[in-house]
This record gives structure tokens, sequence and C-alpha cells, in this order.
């Protein structure tokens, strides 16, 4: 894992909080069975920052022994899903026959492009016991050159995650290019994806980006005087340079990258296209979709 120790790169960043700040969401909880999501994107005041078009920030969830997760196999089209956990484990089945346990750390980037079908299971080695599932699920919409390309499963162990140390705050680059450091998981569009973790009291100046927003994971923040609670996102201003301040430890995902103009979401697909996405709802309850290696026998229907 690269660990190095910097100053902040972007100063110390504006203190006007107010100007810094465009919107701030709350999460829209989602009961999916035995565990729940707060779900920050899409939501009625925003759709996209940046590529980012999906946001779900899962758990923290408690399961006594003999339960854990079980999402059945589905659909995903024009589109690439990035997992990323802070505890707990999740099994990723995929119909290319990718079989990869999803372990704290790690980044999973699964690209459907034309389409792929997967689950998400527990291996009976995590269900046997009781166990928490804790993190992050994060969709990115795809330029339209790349919206027909072919499926993929890339698995980056978390020691492959450039890390380092600004202003005495320990950070890790998951994606892009911040603090002069680059990440290797694969990317689309201009793409920007980094976690913090900052002690009460603690600062840090933003990188800039063309879009993007701030998630606090947990833990209290501040950007100039305005807070920003627990589980808010805060969309922020293009233009603004900026500083966040920790009032307690806290946990925070900043996310952004370049606009990809307008997309159609429906379930589990996004697309530039409509009748692209209608064509997908119809192959799907036509059961053209390829199989998921070891779980053929179940699948998610079509919502109506």
């Amino acid at each position: 894992m690269r660990d190095t120790d910097r100053r902040g790169e972007h100063g110390r960043g504006s203190t006007d909080g107010e100007g810094a700040v465009e919107m701030l969401l709350q999460p829209q909880e989602r009961d999916l069975g035995g565990f729940s999501v707060r779900r920050l994107l899409p939501s009625a005041k925003r759709t996209m920052v940046g590529p980012w078009i999906f946001f779900d920030h899962i758990g923290p969830a408690d399961f006594p022994p003999g339960e854990g997760i079980t999402v059945r196999p589905h659909p995903h089209i024009n589109l690439a899903t990035v997992t990323y956990l802070f505890e707990g484990e999740i099994l990723h089945p995929d119909s290319l026959g990718s079989l990869q346990p999803i372990v704290p750390g790690d980044i999973n980037l699964m690209v459907a492009g034309r389409g792929i079908v997967h689950s998400e299971r527990e291996r009976p080695e995590v269900t046997g016991t009781a166990h928490r599932l804790h993190g992050l699920q994060l969709w990115l919409a795809l330029p339209e050159a790349d919206e027909e390309t072919e499926p993929a499963f890339h698995h980056y162990p978390g020691s492959d995650i450039p890390m380092c140390t600004v202003d005495g705050v320990p950070l890790r680059v998951m994606m892009g290019s911040a603090f002069g450091l680059t990440s290797p998981v694969r990317t689309f569009a201009d793409t920007l994806y980094v976690e913090a973790h900052l002690k009460a009291g603690q600062c840090l100046a933003l990188p800039e980006a063309p879009e993007r927003a701030l998630y606090v994971v947990s833990g209290a923040l501040r950007l100039g005087g305005r807070p920003l609670p627990e589980h808010s996102m805060a969309i922020l201003s293009p233009t603004a340079s900026v500083a966040m301040e920790a009032d307690s430890d806290s946990r925070v995902a900043l996310i952004g990258g370049e606009p990809l103009g307008k997309r159609f979401i429906d379930w589990n697909f996004v697309s530039s296209r409509k009748e692209r996405i209608d064509q997908a709802r119809a192959d799907w309850r036509a059961k053209r979709y390829p199989l998921v290696p070891g779980d053929e026998k179940e699948f998610i229907p079509l919502p109506d």
C-alpha cells in the first residue's frame, strides 16, 4: 500500500460555507429485506454528481447466525458498479463466471456495458456466525461511447489503493487523481472518489472537480460555518475552494468528476437512451440475459 505524508496542496480553502454548498441532501431510507440502506443519489433534488448516478450507504446491519444478505440475480446495462465495504463481506458471482468475496478495503468494479447479471450473497462461513455488513454501493454512468462496451469485472485489493496523510488526515484515493496520487481503478470519464478520516478539530482542503459532493459516513463536519450532519451529502460548488473541518471524529467520502449529460434510470438500468432501457426490460422479461454460473435457479422479476 502506497503511503506518504503530504501537506495540503490546495491551501486551507475558503471558509465561506454558504458559497461552497449548493444544496444539502438527506438520505431516503430503503428496506431491502433484512437490512436497510440510505439512498442519496438519485434524489428529487439531484440526479447525478459528475458520472455518479447512484449512491447507497448500506447498514451498518447486524445479522444473527443463519441470516444475511441474499440478493438474487438481476441485470444491469450501460453503467459500472463500485462496491466498497467498511465491515463484513459480500460474495459477488456474475454471468461472466466471476466469483469474488468482497472484503473491507478492496474496491470492486463491475462494468455492465451491454449487459451483465450478478447476485449478492454471503458465504456459509459468514452466515454461520453473527456478523455485520457496512459499506457503500455506487453506480457510475458510462460515457455514450462506452455504454455498450463488453461487460467486465475488476477486483482491486486494498493494498493497491494509494493512500497518504495530508495535514495529519489519512486518506485514500479510491478512483481518479488527487493529492498527487492516482488510483489504479479503471475509469471511463474524469472521475473522483476519495475517502478520509478526520479527528475532531482537523481540517482538510478538498481537491477540485467539475462536479463534486461530500458525504458524511460518520461524525459531523463544517464547511465554513455551515454544519454537515452525519449521513448528509453536500453538493459543492465547482468553483469554490473549500476546506472541511471535523466537529467530531469523522469518516467522509468525496465523489465527483465530469458531467456526462442526461441519463435515464429505470430499476437497475441506466442509459442515455430511453429506448435502450425499454429493450433491456423486454430482454429481462423474456429471459434473454446470460445466467450466473452456480446461481441459475433464482432471479429478481422485472418490477411492474
